[in-house]
């Protein structure tokens, strides 16, 4: 995927004021829009130029954007990096104000897709006098899924200042992390959205939670996955060797025969709920090295003794 430089196609500075971008606009969508323009590439070019401004014109987009493309030029290959929006607190339908003229690209849905259609207009249409919800992604320990936890977090609002740039509000929270929560679940904390009109209640904050990248373990939803090195006579023999696991150290049973990436699984040890995920183990047969005489005699002793052949009727044979 192509990295799209919105303050390219607008033809503004990085720097540019709110009032910049919205003159910037008006007057190449009087020039591209297919109604005026015969060229054969306006539509393409108009469904730019709304893009680009629906991104720019808003400030929660456009900080969300900068963060994410420090750096990057247009046509660059792009992926957004892991977490990449955390703490960034979105609010509003954020309709453009342009045409309506095309549909988002590809780059403008992974960036913002999920959160846009988190944030929808309420129930039977037409405008509500209760506050806006407001919407953020927070990354978390995945021990906090285990055990539960309060945590403070520091929330960022871009917002216009009254010269039209875009500016920070920060604001800290203290959030009660559920035990038993899994990647993608929200947290919803009841008024800490937008302030209602007229007396209205305020709308509330959706907190969708993320696991930060473990050094061991990988999830899937609420089962867990992890690698267990074994030496080549507990992988033949059969033993009963620690397991360190988020919730304590386990005495895991290999069983007698196993071979490399065997997978064992250990029930109801993965992230606990109503229905508790499951904890699966690949084994890894780690050799130790023959770096001593003793080592290589007993290296060499095997294969006079066990006349092993690896690939004897499998993949790799002669």
């Amino acid at each position: 995927m192509e990295f799209k430089d919105y303050y390219k196609v607008l033809g503004v500075e990085r720097g540019a004021s709110d009032d910049e971008i919205k003159k910037a606009f008006r007057k190449l969508a009087r020039k591209h829009h297919p109604d005026v323009s015969k060229a054969p590439d306006a539509a393409a070019r108009m469904q730019d130029l709304n893009e680009a401004y629906d991104v720019l014109r808003d400030p929660e987009k456009r900080a969300a954007y900068d963060r994410v493309g420090q750096g990057m030029h247009g046509g660059q290959e792009f992926r957004p990096p892991p977490g990449w929006d955390a703490g960034f607190e979105f609010s509003g339908s954020g309709a453009p104000e342009g045409t309506g003229f095309g549909d988002h690209s590809d780059f403008f849905e992974t960036l913002f897709g999920a959160a846009r259609r988190g944030r929808g207009q309420p129930p039977g249409g037409g405008r509500s006098l209760r506050g806006e919800d407001h919407h953020a992604r927070i990354v978390i320990p995945l021990d906090d899924a285990f055990h539960g936890a309060t945590r403070g977090l520091t929330l960022r609002a871009p917002e216009l200042d009254a010269s039209g740039h875009v500016v920070f509000k920060e604001r800290e929270l203290q959030v009660k992390i559920p035990k038993g929560i899994r990647a993608g679940q929200q947290i919803r904390l009841a008024g800490q959205g937008s302030p209602g009109l007229r007396g209205e209640p305020a709308g509330d904050l959706y907190l969708e939670v993320e696991f930060e990248p473990h050094a061991r373990f990988r999830v899937d939803g609420r089962d867990l996955y992890v690698t267990l090195r074994v030496a080549p006579w507990e992988a033949a023999l059969g033993a009963s060797v620690p397991l360190v696991t988020p919730d304590g150290v386990v005495q895991m049973n290999v069983p007698s025969g196993s071979q490399g990436g065997r997978k064992l699984r250990l029930k109801g040890r993965g992230i606990p709920g109503a229905t508790a995920g499951d904890l699966y183990v690949v084994l890894d047969i780690v050799l130790p090295p023959a770096t001593t005489d003793k080592a290589r005699a007993l290296y060499e002793q095997m294969a006079r003794d066990l006349a092993f052949d690896p690939r004897a009727g499998g993949e790799g044979g002669q």
